[in-house]
């Protein structure tokens, strides 16, 4: 319903509105990554033998209970696979470790209730900027293995987080209901508790509370979002 194609819409709709009161938005984003290093080398790790891929999906819907203003949820959903055949870390001359034979496998999911407030850029109904305030919890569960044979160990670890932070981001339409999103995470407080097995004996947990309070360009998202 909102697009810049739509100008007799576009007459219709007070200044400063870009979502109306009433309208349905609905979307998802979709990251998908691979890594692999040959004989690379990183500060005191030297000739890693590496690979892994990481995949992340999260779909999205909201409401507008009022102009520019819209409130609804977010779902999330990553698994990470990172494989380590040979790697040696190198602190000094007389102090080098070979890591060899490393397995992690890493499912995680959340769940967020999201509140979105939109801010037009001038008179256009193309583009705008919105914070989105998120409410999340979430968990994960990982394997790690490391060895083959007699020499094999495994940590198996579950992990439980509840989060509150905010993201900004664009809105930019590509016809009259399809937007592309941008969004950086700026800001945000963590609690996270994580249990571990170790070799199906050793337990251990580990309490944890963060904060972040700076922008960070390495949490860019991108999306599309349908405006219905």
């Amino acid at each position: 319903m909102v697009g810049y194609a739509q100008d007799s819409y576009q007459k219709k709709l007070p200044p400063k509105v870009f979502v109306p009161k009433g309208q349905w938005i609905t979307g998802s984003s979709v990251s998908y990554s691979e890594h692999t290093e040959n004989n690379y080398d990183l500060l005191i790790f030297e000739n890693i033998n590496a690979d892994g891929y990481t995949f992340k999906v999260s779909p999205m819907f909201a409401y507008a209970l009022k102009d520019n203003m819209a409130i609804g949820g977010r779902f999330k959903y990553g698994r990470t696979l990172v494989r380590m055949d040979e790697t040696q870390l190198n602190l000094d001359d007389e102090n080098q470790f070979d890591v060899n034979n490393i397995y992690q496998l890493k499912h995680s999911y959340s769940a967020m209730a999201i509140f979105r407030n939109y801010i037009p850029l001038g008179e256009s109904k193309r583009f705008a900027i919105f914070s989105e305030t998120q409410l999340e919890i979430g968990g994960s569960q990982s394997k790690v293995a490391n060895g083959r044979g007699e020499a094999l160990t495994g940590t198996y670890s579950e992990s439980t987080d509840l989060s509150f932070g905010v993201t900004p981001g664009m809105v930019a339409f590509i016809n009259n209901y399809t937007a592309v999103e941008v969004s950086i995470g700026v800001l945000g407080v963590n609690l996270g508790k994580t249990k571990q097995v170790t070799n199906q004996v050793e337990t251990g947990t580990v309490s944890s509370t963060t904060a972040n309070f700076k922008i960070n360009l390495f949490s860019i998202g991108l999306g599309i979002a349908f405006y219905l």
